[in-house]
């Protein structure tokens, strides 16, 4: 990947050009830079992940490279609002509500995971089996259903990505005063 990522910002060396990733930490490489010690920071993911970017950023060591590492898996987002569910089955109430029921017991949906078998996609796919064969189709219909805005203000983290890509206009007005 960091070949790619270097590869990429040579074939287009504009200063008004950025790139970003977008990693799930739970497939991450033992080899990405940081993660050895980061792992002091595991029982604050959210510290270890902004650490490995950080890392990361420097290892890359280019002002248009913006890392993101993904806390946990994509499925994340869609714990923003479960109700999004109804869009498969109006008659899973019950199985709406103990998504609900495990969004309400973490700070962040970003945060909910403790485990291979509990992992976002796992604890979905056991309230509704056909996700799991079909969770590329419907995964970003759900989050679609619940809306950028609402995820955004549900997951700080992925806000904060969000944030600065927004925030790069700016950096093209910066760039063109330097040209």
């Amino acid at each position: 990947m960091k070949n790619d990522i270097l590869r990429s910002l040579k074939e287009d060396s504009n200063c008004d050009v950025f790139f970003t990733t977008m990693i799930d930490l739970y497939g991450i490489h033992p080899d990405f830079p940081g993660l050895t010690e980061s792992n002091s920071l595991r029982q604050n993911p959210i510290k270890q992940v902004e650490f490995l970017e950080q890392i990361f950023r420097e290892d890359i060591n280019d002002h248009r490279f913006i890392p993101y590492i993904q806390l946990h898996e994509y499925e994340a987002y869609l714990f923003a609002d479960p109700s999004c569910f109804k869009y498969l089955s109006d008659h899973h109430t019950k199985e709406i509500k103990a998504l609900k029921a495990i969004a309400d017991q973490y700070e962040t949906p970003e945060l909910i995971n403790d485990g291979q078998h509990t992992a976002h996609s796992k604890r979905i796919i056991t309230q509704f089996p056909d996700y799991g064969k079909s969770k590329a189709a419907f995964g970003s219909l759900l989050a679609e259903r619940i809306g950028l805005q609402v995820i955004r203000s549900k997951c700080p983290h992925f806000d904060a990505w969000l944030s600065r890509l927004e925030s790069l206009n700016n950096d093209r007005d910066h760039c063109a005063e330097t040209i």
